[in-house]
């Protein structure tokens, strides 16, 4: 991997990198204009992180943040962990970003805009003039974001150095979101839901969750970071998951604020949904730029930080900008594997460490990788296996001795389930096909979402 920046790059990352301060900069002469900035600050976020992971790449590998592609045929060894740089530019776009949304609220509105030595008399503060409150809960929710990812970064960053078993870093994530769940319940502390149509003269209009709330946004929390991780193991595989999932969340975002009635005030529906944009446009960003180097053939290696990190940015602003349902609906292919995942994780079916797809270096084509059963399993298991075998869309690929006992079955993940449906495929294309599922189905969700949900809910929170 070359640490050099060939000249096109270093002109068009320049231009890039240039044209976004200069939109910056302008964006003073107005009232911050917080999305125009954002949008800048993505530009910038991925001129930093492309060049970082370009200049970085030895630098990893002299420290052994390294790894080996078995999937290629001459196994080449290429950094880890980049998506600690991806994470760490983010967080400091995040940090420069601070003032920007409420720059309005520091400086236009309150005595802070050059007023500071100005006497205002009694009857004029109290009469004919509105007093501005600095709006600290959408700080409080902010800083509080932001500690929660910085939390989550170093974690990931623990787990790519020390390789912490599944079962010890199943609850990072918790732990990370703690400042956001304490910030849910100081400033905003709803936990109540509203319940179906057809099931009000049952349960009412609500029913309060009291603390279990908090434990479902504790377990979004844990299910975002690990799904993402989960569904692992091919090149660009958790980069492109969830750059597909960042916007299909900025296409809610848009599609909401766009619903959200005209007023002449801001209204309440639309603060998480511009909450939610601040972070995901840099988070966009720096995957952009990752994607480029992680594709395939992958001239490096994202590690577990990046699915942390990613996964969590889903997290925060699926629970502060309280659209967390939304949220699963672009994460059904991950509960989907989770769901298919299920047998192994929880060692029904043996669970190698690695389950990614086998790489047959004579076609140079991915197989569904299999696992070997060293004692035939039970009867129940075996005759399951053998039913999902034998459907008409088989959900398993089972080979077995010639006295018909089960010796291998193939991995429980979707990336092998694809190439059990549609047979062996190179790297690319199986990634392409995923990507496009996610896609496809997440549109789909979105669909419904906007159009359907006021068949089954008497209100939609947009308006």
């Amino acid at each position: 991997m070359s640490t050099v920046l060939s000249r096109v790059e270093t002109s068009s990352l320049l231009t890039l990198f240039v044209a976004c301060l200069a939109v910056l900069a302008n964006t003073f002469t107005g009232d911050g204009e917080p999305l125009i900035a954002s949008l800048a600050f993505s530009g910038v976020a991925f001129s930093f992180t492309y060049s970082l992971i370009q200049w970085l790449g030895p630098t990893f590998i002299q420290a052994g943040l390294k790894g080996r592609d078995m999937s290629k045929l001459r196994n080449p060894e290429i950094p880890e962990t980049m998506g600690a740089v991806c994470a760490v530019v983010y967080l400091l776009i995040l940090i420069f970003f601070i003032p920007f949304p409420f720059y309005k609220d520091i400086v236009a509105a309150t005595s802070g805009g050059g007023n500071r030595d100005v006497v205002v008399e009694h009857e004029h503060s109290v009469v004919g003039r509105v007093l501005h409150r600095f709006p600290h809960t959408k700080l409080a929710s902010y800083l509080s974001a932001l500690m929660s990812l910085q939390s989550v970064v170093i974690l990931g960053i623990a787990d790519d150095l020390f390789d912490i078993r599944w079962r010890h870093k199943l609850f990072i994530p918790a732990v990370a979101s703690i400042p956001m769940l304490v910030v849910y319940f100081v400033d905003y502390g709803v936990t109540n839901v509203v319940v179906p149509v057809k099931l009000e003269k049952y349960l009412g209009t609500l029913i309060d969750l009291g603390w279990v709330y908090y434990a479902y946004m504790a377990s979004i929390a844990i299910f975002c970071p690990n799904s993402i991780n989960i569904l692992a193991g091919i090149n660009g595989i958790e980069v492109s998951q969830s750059l597909v999932i960042a916007v299909l969340l900025l296409t809610n975002d848009s599609l909401s604020l766009y619903a959200a009635p005209a007023v002449p005030y801001p209204h309440p529906a639309a603060d998480p949904h511009l909450f939610s944009i601040y972070l995901l446009l840099p988070f966009i960003g720096v995957s952009l730029a990752l994607w480029w180097h992680n594709w395939y053939p992958a001239r490096v290696f994202v590690g577990d930080t990046y699915c942390y990190f990613a996964g969590m940015v889903f997290a925060i602003v699926g629970i502060l900008g309280h659209f967390s349902k939304t949220l699963l609906l672009t994460f059904i292919p991950q509960i989907l594997n989770f769901l298919y995942s299920a047998p192994q994780l929880f060692r029904v079916i043996p669970c190698p460490r690695h389950r990614l797809p086998h790489f047959n270096s004579r076609t140079g084509l991915m197989e569904p990788s299999m696992t070997t059963w060293h004692q035939p399993p039970g009867k129940v298991v075996a005759s399951v296996l053998r039913v999902l075998a034998r459907l008409p869309i088989p959900l398993v690929a089972i080979t077995q001795d010639d006295r018909g006992n089960i010796v291998s079955s193939s991995n429980f993940t979707i990336l092998n389930l694809w190439l059990v449906w549609f047979g062996p495929q190179r790297e690319d294309r199986l990634a392409v096909g995923i990507i496009s599922m996610q896609s496809v189905v997440g549109l789909v969700a979105l669909l419904i979402r906007h159009k359907l949900a006021l068949l089954v809910f008497r209100q939609d929170n947009r308006e």
